[in-house]
């Protein structure tokens, strides 16, 4: 059985590799002349949205300290 841990982990490898391709995709889009703005715009926001949820569950990764 995988541990809170390593599941935590799996999901985050998981989301920073589409985000990464998230990355990738946004850069191809602007490359062309005549690119999508609205396509772009959601591309973005999706992108934004990732990271949030991989910071989120960084965040969670971190073990309390005791006070």
């Amino acid at each position: 059985m995988e541990s809170r841990q390593s599941k935590l982990e799996k999901e985050l490898v998981t989301l920073r590799m589409k985000h990464r391709d998230l990355d990738y995709a946004i850069e191809q889009l602007q490359r062309d002349a005549l690119f999508d703005q609205l396509q772009l715009r959601r591309l973005k926001k999706k992108k934004l949205t990732l990271k949030d949820t991989i910071t989120k569950l960084e965040s969670a990764a971190i073990p309390d300290l005791p006070a």
